[in-house]
């Protein structure tokens, strides 16, 4: 599979001349499979440019939303497929929580606050409430597995393997919530264990706190920590504050450098970029996951 990122931040786009670098724009990510498929991580605005890509083709567009908040879907109504005549989009969610979920993604296409309403889309939208893993293994031969979040309001984290090449995405995530918890540290821990490339919140600092504590994310020295204790290969960290820019974000990487050399894992440790792309290749005779970023 080749992972591709077109949106990193978190809670709201930050444009501008501090955050060129590591780019502006809201969670999306572009899996392409071994098919040449498509799936895609969250609708935030990055998936803007990312429909200019997928425009040129006829193929479904299977989008997996980890939660209905603002950074996660607002780039929906500018996703070029939609407006193509009998494209089918596929949108998976939660089943506990889809009809609120699918309510936050159409109903911001209403006719009032945003022009078109999506009762008068030309594709075919295909919301689906349940069966992410079954379905998604009939349709493109990918096993998935969801973990709900530790998020105010809920969502779901993924875990993609395609032909024993595996991928986690784990957004908007508190590891150490003061709220009650989906999930705890070492279910975490297990879920994770081994994958070839985690891509999981980091969006906050030990500054950050304790003023920020209870709202949805992780400190990077505690998302560091998980990924050493699960022997993931490839860390990302993902869903940036709109503050932090991008000298900010260097220091981040020199810092996710000093700490890999006093630790066994994970193997490295980026912080994700718009336009960055990891090649996963499939374990040739039982070897490792080859990977290869660019």
């Amino acid at each position: 599979m080749i992972i591709t990122f077109y949106g990193v931040r978190g809670s709201t786009a930050a444009p501008g001349p501090e955050t060129v670098k590591y780019g502006g724009n809201t969670s999306c990510v572009h899996i392409e499979l071994e098919s040449g498929h498509d799936l895609i991580l969250d609708a935030g605005t990055g998936i803007r440019l990312l429909g200019k890509k997928l425009a040129s083709k006829s193929t479904a567009a299977n989008i997996l939303l980890s939660h209905g908040h603002w950074d996660h879907i607002q780039g929906y109504p500018f996703f070029a497929p939609i407006y193509q005549s009998d494209r089918e989009i596929h949108v998976y969610i939660n089943a506990e929580k889809g009809h609120k979920l699918l309510s936050t993604l159409f109903q911001q296409m209403d006719g009032t606050h945003f022009p078109v309403r999506v009762e008068d889309l030309p594709s075919n939208n295909f919301p689906k409430f349940k069966g992410i893993e079954s379905e998604l293994y009939e349709r493109e031969g990918i096993k998935v597995v969801r973990q709900a979040l530790n998020h105010p309001g809920g969502g779901s984290a993924y875990k993609i393997d395609e032909n024993g090449a595996s991928l986690a995405y784990v957004t908007d995530n508190e590891l150490d919530p003061p709220y009650a918890v989906s999930t705890n540290y070492d279910q975490w821990v297990n879920y994770l264990h081994g994958v070839d490339v985690l891509i999981h919140d980091a969006q906050y600092t030990e500054d950050d706190m304790p003023h920020k504590h209870g709202w949805g994310h992780s400190l990077l020295s505690q998302v560091r920590q998980l990924a050493t204790d699960a022997e993931v290969g490839t860390l990302v960290m993902f869903h940036h504050d709109p503050d932090r820019s991008d000298s900010q974000l260097d220091e981040i990487q020199i810092e996710n450098q000093i700490y890999l050399k006093s630790h066994r894992a994970p193997a490295r440790s980026l912080c994700a970029a718009e336009g960055m792309q990891i090649h996963l290749s499939k374990p040739i005779l039982g070897g490792d996951t080859r990977i290869k970023i660019e």
